[in-house]
């Protein structure tokens, strides 16, 4: 037997009875109080009846609201007020501040009432610090932004250049110009099927709609040098999407295609639609979209990520 199981037999025959009755009245309040704490069923109760009453004193009634309103109301009148620093009178205080030679007359009702204290600093102040508390007081300017030029491209000589497979002509930039008549969109994609120096087309703004974009589509199938297309901020559906997005499926030499901000929202379908076509064509490095959803916009990266890596290995071979 352990030296400390001995020392626990000398109170197995301990007379707990007799304990008790030899504690004072103020031990045994302090043993009550530990045994509270020691009881593991007082956890289950609410907080409020598991806290020790330590009151002594006994209570004085039952709660009297009316009796306990009318002490504090007295209390409160007896209190003395706090004296304002400035008396109040009613009155305003100083008088209009116009400054010195106006250029116009100002009306009173936009007169600004100053304390006479600040009426006397500003009529002592110099010129500099006047121009000081105007830097001051005063909004900052900004420049206006002028409006962007018009688009100076003649359409008709840029259909013309087109058709007839102009060497010159590499980028066709028609942005902005919203009186193009949609029959002459398409004329300028059917002429674009067959273009072989063409590498940069851009549509932005042109009021194109889903007849244009299936116009675009078949260009796609058939064009084999464009490498740059831009056809966002149209009225194009998310049916014409579908169809630009599977005829990019067809084409081998397309490295940027930017179709973001249409009239209205594409739809999950066509984010899905997207996201497939980025994976099937490695040739797409640059692609303009904003995703609603994740799990498209995920893939769209991934993929945007390996074709531009396949691009970069090929370049070094």
């Amino acid at each position: 037997m352990t030296s400390y199981r001995m020392e626990l037999e000398k109170y197995r025959d301990i007379d707990e009875e007799k304990l008790l009755r030899e504690l004072s009245p103020e031990e045994l309040d302090q043993l009550d109080l530990e045994l509270q704490d020691m009881d593991p069923e007082n956890m289950m109760l609410p907080a409020g009846l598991r806290q020790r009453d330590q009151t002594k004193k006994s209570p004085t009634g039952p709660l009297d609201r009316d009796a306990l309103m009318h002490h504090l109301e007295k209390q409160a009148l007896e209190v003395k007020e706090r004296e304002d620093l400035v008396p109040f009178t009613g009155e305003k205080r100083g008088k209009p501040f116009i400054p010195k030679n106006p250029q116009r007359e100002i009306p009173k009702e936009e007169q600004i009432t100053l304390e006479p204290e600040l009426e006397e600093a500003l009529a002592n102040a110099t010129e500099a610090e006047m121009c000081d508390i105007a830097g001051v007081v005063k909004p900052d300017r900004y420049k206006p932004v002028p409006d962007e030029p018009p688009n100076p491209t003649n359409v008709e000589e840029t259909l013309k250049k087109i058709q007839s497979n102009d060497k010159d002509l590499e980028e066709v930039n028609l942005n902005n110009i919203k009186d193009i008549p949609i029959p002459k969109l398409k004329e300028i994609c059917e002429a674009m099927k067959t273009n072989t120096h063409v590498k940069k087309l851009s549509l932005v703004a042109t009021r194109s709609n889903d007849p244009v974009a299936k116009a675009v589509a078949e260009m796609l199938k058939e064009n084999k040098t464009l490498q740059s297309l831009n056809i966002e901020s149209n009225f194009i559906t998310s049916a014409g999407m579908m169809v630009v997005i599977k005829a990019v499926q067809q084409n081998t030499m397309l490295a940027e295609l930017k179709v973001d901000n249409q009239s209205q929202r594409l739809g999950d379908s066509v984010e899905m639609e997207m996201a497939a076509m980025l994976e099937k064509c490695p040739s797409i490095i640059r692609f303009g979209y904003h995703f609603t959803q994740q799990g498209p916009r995920a893939r769209a990266s991934i993929a945007i990520s390996k074709n531009n890596e396949l691009r970069r290995k090929q370049r070094k071979t």
